[in-house]
């Protein structure tokens, strides 16, 4: 326990000092946590029956990461990092004798450089953030506005694995996909649920946006990040590993610590999108 403590309390450390920051340090840390997953991602496919390689494969998303944070490109690439993707790793499939291996290597391959480069939506909120007015709670402050809805996506997110945990441990009702992950309940998703509702629900009105608005990003945030939990798992579960790595004392790994973000800062970045729209 105390070794869990005093790692999350570093973790929090770094995570505000970078936060601080502002950009392009914000971009440059989230395309090292993608290297990271990335790693971690291609080191459990062997055991989960995809002959895979790191490399090529777990270069590509901080490449995915960088380009979005730093805008050198919109979303509209996004169709063209894909497509890159299933050619280069298709084409170092290409060098295994045995035709099903290769075939493995490119679609296991696929997968872990889609897969980890999905943080690069994390960055990608910091680029389309929509300008937060000052006469409004978060208007006015030191943050810029892609700080103040990363500040958003990530509370969202803590908060419903907060609570998710809480009321999982008080409540324990209902099993909840444990052929998947044995110690989630309902108690605990609904728990979590509520609470990113409040959370994301009162700091996008903050931002002056549509209340019921934000209420709904929490709701799918919500259902994306808990979905993102239980996609790593069922990684996990398959490659017989209880933590994506060793990496960070009584936490794991980078990828256990940003499962949900995985799924649920696409999510954020849509709402963004629609809303700087308007």
């Amino acid at each position: 326990m105390r070794e869990r403590a005093i790692s999350a309390a570093i973790i929090a450390a770094v995570v505000i000092v970078f936060f601080l920051l502002g950009q392009p340090w914000l971009t440059f840390g989230i395309a090292a946590l993608s290297l990271l997953a990335a790693v971690e991602v291609f080191r459990l496919l062997p055991a989960a029956g995809f002959p895979v390689t790191i490399l090529p494969g777990a270069v590509l998303p901080p490449i995915l990461v960088l380009a979005m944070g730093l805008e050198v490109v919109d979303a509209g690439w996004l169709a063209v990092y894909v497509a890159a993707v299933l050619v280069i790793l298709a084409i170092d499939a290409f060098r295994r004798l045995e035709v099903r291996d290769g075939f493995l290597v490119w679609m296991g391959g696929s997968f872990g450089a889609t897969y980890a480069a999905m943080l690069a939506f994390v960055a990608g909120v910091l680029a389309v953030a929509p300008e937060v007015p000052d006469d409004e709670l978060l208007g006015g402050t030191f943050l810029s506005a892609g700080q103040t809805w990363l500040l958003v996506l990530v509370l969202t997110v803590w908060s419903f694995d907060t609570f998710a945990y809480l009321s999982g441990r008080t409540f324990k009702r209902g099993r909840f996909l444990n052929h998947i992950s044995p110690n989630k309940t309902w108690s605990g998703v609904i728990g979590g649920t509520v609470a990113a509702v409040i959370v994301a629900g009162a700091l996008a009105w903050a931002a002056g946006q549509w209340l019921p608005g934000g209420l709904l990003l929490g709701l799918l945030v919500a259902v994306a990040g808990q979905a993102g939990d239980v996609a790593e798992s069922m990684l996990k579960r398959t490659a017989g590993a209880k933590d994506s790595s060793n990496l960070i004392p009584g936490h794991g790994g980078i990828l256990d610590r940003t499962d949900s973000f995985l799924f649920a800062a696409p999510v954020v970045y849509a709402y963004l999108l629609i809303v700087g729209a308007r």
